[in-house]
């Protein structure tokens, strides 16, 4: 699943691309993708201008003539694409949406695909989420580390109120969103934490440090263009991210440990797999 950096290079991108147009005409090619509105999108999104786009951990959307969120969620596999008139010709096509030209620059389409069907675009009303506001869908989830509401000493004592593991807790959006199974495994890596530790018996130093080090490691995964291992994620251009070469810990089973040379080793906690060097991550 697209994490954090993953999809706010995909929110740049629409940002870029995307925002002073109008959608001009919305042609839903299966309803999972549109499930959970109340409106019919293709009678609804027509004549919309979008004005601003935005983001809280997984979630982003689309700002409505500064007043409605059209807000997407990729999922496993959702993607979002910005073409030429006609140029998604993959079988995945969930939604196609064509947007008005803008400032001298031609017509585009906006298109949803979407291979496993797990994603989804819902219009949405803004809420007031202690002075941010956010789509009401996404108003559940707590701050992200990139949001000038999150505090990273107030989610430090949260996490430490758990009795999860700590892979488990930096997993649990309504502690912190944004962050997956591939941040969550390089923080702890980074700040020699294991996995398996219960958040509870961690000191608050320690849990300070690994949401600083998933910041960290999130912006640099943010300069390459996010993480790529398959086709299911890539830029609204089609371009695939580049920071799976910098990781340390997730995915390099048997690959020895950068700091120590030790086989990185692979287990299973809270029904997800994790990655960690038995030797370095010894707190």
């Amino acid at each position: 699943m697209p994490e954090l950096p993953e999809v706010e290079v995909v929110r740049r991108g629409l940002d870029c691309h995307i925002v002073g147009r109008a959608f001009e005409h919305v042609e839903v090619l299966h309803p999972r993708a549109v499930r959970g509105n109340t409106v019919d999108l293709e009678k609804a999104l027509p004549g919309r201008v979008v004005t601003a786009t935005g983001r809280r951990g997984k979630y982003m959307w689309l700002v409505l003539d500064g007043v409605d969120a059209l807000l997407v969620h990729l999922r496993m596999s959702g993607q979002m694409l910005v073409t030429e008139p006609g140029g998604a010709k993959s079988p995945h096509l969930r939604i196609r949406a064509s947007m008005s030209a803008r400032g001298g620059e031609p017509a585009v389409d906006l298109n949803f695909v979407d291979q496993r069907t797990f994603g989804f675009w819902q219009l949405a009303e803004f809420v007031d989420d202690a002075g941010t506001l956010v789509p009401l869908p996404a108003a559940h989830v707590a701050p992200d580390p990139f949001e000038e509401a999150f505090s990273v000493r107030d989610t430090a004592r949260a996490m430490r109120q758990k009795r999860s593991p700590l892979k488990s807790v930096l997993l649990n959006q309504e502690v912190v969103s944004g962050i997956g199974s591939i941040y969550a495994d390089e923080a702890m890596w980074s700040t020699r934490l294991k996995p398996w530790r219960t958040a509870r018996t961690m000191r608050q130093r320690d849990a300070e440090a690994v949401l600083k080090a998933s910041q960290e490691v999130m912006a640099r995964s943010l300069e390459q263009g996010g993480t790529s291992f398959d086709a299911l994620y890539v830029n609204v251009n089609g371009s695939s991210g580049y920071f799976s070469r910098s990781l340390n810990a997730y995915g390099q089973a048997g690959v020895p440990c950068a700091r120590c040379g030790t086989p990185i080793e692979r287990i299973v906690v809270g029904q997800r797999s994790s990655y960690f060097c038995p030797t370095c991550q010894i707190l």
